[in-house]
């Protein structure tokens, strides 16, 4: 019997192209677009965290979760935005959804953007290349799958 939980799974959404916006705001379009957050969520620390992260690799440094929280908290008062899920355990779990897509590494408790590469190198190697191709082959099997069993209902 086949599962129902999903190997992998990417959400990817068209959006405007990005004109007069600041880097808080592209990020936040980013993660729209990677299917990371909703339109309209207004819990949208995800989007914090990767800044953040952002601004460790220019560095190349990996940071503690605990050392994310305390700059999200800095970057939301920057901002004036309300403090919603900035709970340590919401944190860790923004951390994992963006491991779960490639775009961050966890070693040893510490994060870091993946192999301290650009989001575009990323999204390209391990998205565009790897995720979506892989993704859309098994649905082209489910597909053939299918037309296979409707051929044979038919004879």
């Amino acid at each position: 019997m086949v599962k129902d939980s999903a190997l992998s799974e990417i959400t990817l959404r068209k959006y405007e192209k990005p004109y007069h916006l600041d880097k808080r705001e592209l990020v936040k379009k980013i993660c729209l677009s990677l299917g990371l957050l909703q339109a309209g969520d207004s819990r949208d620390v995800i989007v914090d965290i990767l800044l953040v992260l952002l601004e460790s690799n220019k560095e190349k440094t990996a940071i503690s979760s605990d050392e994310i929280k305390i700059r999200v908290e800095e970057l939301r008062k920057k901002y004036s935005l309300e403090m919603k899920g900035i709970a340590e355990s919401n944190i860790r779990r923004q951390l994992k959804r963006l491991r779960d897509l490639m775009l961050i590494e966890k070693k040893n408790n510490m994060y870091n953007i993946s192999e301290f590469e650009s989001l575009n190198k990323i999204f390209n190697d391990k998205i565009e290349n790897f995720l979506i191709p892989q993704t859309i082959e098994r649905i082209k099997e489910y597909l053939a799958e299918l037309e296979k069993e409707e051929l044979n209902q038919n004879s």
